[in-house]
């Protein structure tokens, strides 16, 4: 998929958004004095400002340092702005360049990867010979600023409606009655193939996750799962599913190979030879008694394990599990896209921060890749894949977030 992406090349966007110009907007510093200038009926033409007064492919290099909020808000500064910065080859471009960066993806806010691939002009056509009433035709068809706009993380935070006065104090309300402790069933290679324990980690975080304490109580015979502190308000359960003992997990991972999954028996392949899984009957009880599951994946490119069958595998495990929960569509799943450790920062140049962020997407699998391998946007299940980085538990809290609120939990003070 990565190749199909890289077709589309800045100076295709540049040339486009040129030829653009030059058609519907011949004199376009003229419209943008009358944009800009309220007082046009005095016969005196204040210049343009340094901006409209540069080339295209330098306003367009311009925009490419922007935010999203930052580039709208140029768009409602006249209307050359706004034809400009709505140009469907330009939101491409920045789906194209900034979807391996994003530090979170879920069933909401998953981009149409499919629009993608389709081909936005004809090999010997370009955006500059449509007609103007062809535009909202093209716009419904690649709507590629909606796609952005809708899963870039820092656009959904930007825009989320605040809290009302009345919320606020409800929580407070709701704070004083106990609520029950939800339990989470966590599996998933991730667990056993990195170099930094992730469960081990999260025993040792008091600032991140203080530990509440072991209940006393059994599910299923299997153990309790340890409880953990969100917020200093909230009690939530993980119980840790392992596909082998402690012995045959480090054998695996310093040899880099995968050992028999002692979670689900293997009951061949369907018609497209995918394998067919189904949980060991404990595994099937735990299912079912739990309010949602986390699925710990390994997002280190070359690394051994489950993941060498590209992703099969990982796929009908994960349904296998959503299947044995009775059927529930609303249990939510949490993948937590994990590598062992933050990439060295020795390299970075003070003020190339697009720059470092490609370079550590290159370390890790993206999100957006993350959920099409495990073939999340085909379940009913909520879910979300969150970036989580091991030694230093950065993102983890964010996915834990969303699990409680999808679980009906209300997080007070957020």
């Amino acid at each position: 998929m990565a190749a199909k992406m890289q077709q589309l090349s800045e100076s295709e966007v540049i040339r486009s958004l040129r030829r653009f110009r030059d058609r519907y907007f011949p004199n376009s510093r003229k419209l943008l004095t009358e944009d800009t200038n309220p007082v046009a009926d005095t016969g005196e033409e204040s210049p343009p400002g340094l901006l409209d007064s540069l080339p295209v492919d330098l306003q367009f290099l311009v925009l490419t340092f922007l935010s999203p909020a930052d580039v709208c808000r140029l768009g409602s500064t006249s209307h050359y702005w706004r034809a400009l910065v709505r140009d469907p080859l330009l939101w491409r471009y920045f789906l194209i360049r900034d979807m391996p960066s994003w530090p979170s993806i879920d069933h909401v806010t998953m981009p149409q990867l499919e629009i993608l691939d389709a081909p936005l002009i004809n090999a010997d056509d370009s955006l500059d010979e449509r007609k103007e009433g062809d535009n909202i035709g093209l716009e419904s068809k690649f709507d590629y600023m909606s796609e952005y706009l809708k899963s870039c993380p820092s656009c959904r935070q930007q825009w989320l409606p605040s809290r009302a006065a009345y919320d606020v104090i409800t929580s407070f309300l709701q704070s004083l009655v106990p609520s029950s402790e939800p339990r989470y069933a966590m599996f998933g290679p991730g667990m056993e193939h990195l170099d930094v324990s992730l469960v081990t980690r999260l025993m040792h975080a008091p600032d991140v996750l203080p530990v509440s304490g072991t209940p006393q109580r059994q599910i299923n015979g299997i153990g309790s799962g340890i409880s953990y502190l969100f917020n200093n308000q909230h009690k939530f359960n993980i119980l840790t599913l392992y596909s082998a003992n402690r012995a045959e997990r480090e054998r695996a991972r310093v040899e880099q190979q995968s050992v028999s999954n002692k979670l689900f028996t293997c009951e061949g392949t369907d018609d497209s030879g995918n394998p067919i899984y189904t949980p060991t009957p404990q595994v099937q009880q735990v299912c079912q008694v739990v309010d949602g599951f986390i699925y710990v994946a390994n997002a280190e490119p070359g690394k051994g394990g489950i993941l060498d069958d590209g992703g099969t595998s990982e796929v009908a495990q994960i349904r296998a599990v959503l299947n044995s929960a009775g059927g529930s569509p609303s249990r939510p799943l949490l993948v937590l896209s994990c590598v062992s450790r933050e990439e060295s920062q020795a390299g970075r140049i003070t003020g190339q921060k697009i720059t470092a962020k490609k370079s550590r997407a290159k370390n890790r699998t993206s999100c957006v890749g993350m959920a099409k391998r495990l073939g999340l946007p085909q379940l009913a299940n909520p879910w979300m894949v969150q970036n989580t980085v091991a030694e230093s538990l950065s993102g983890l809290l964010d996915g834990i977030s969303w699990l409680l609120r999808c679980s009906g939990v209300k997080l007070y003070g957020s």
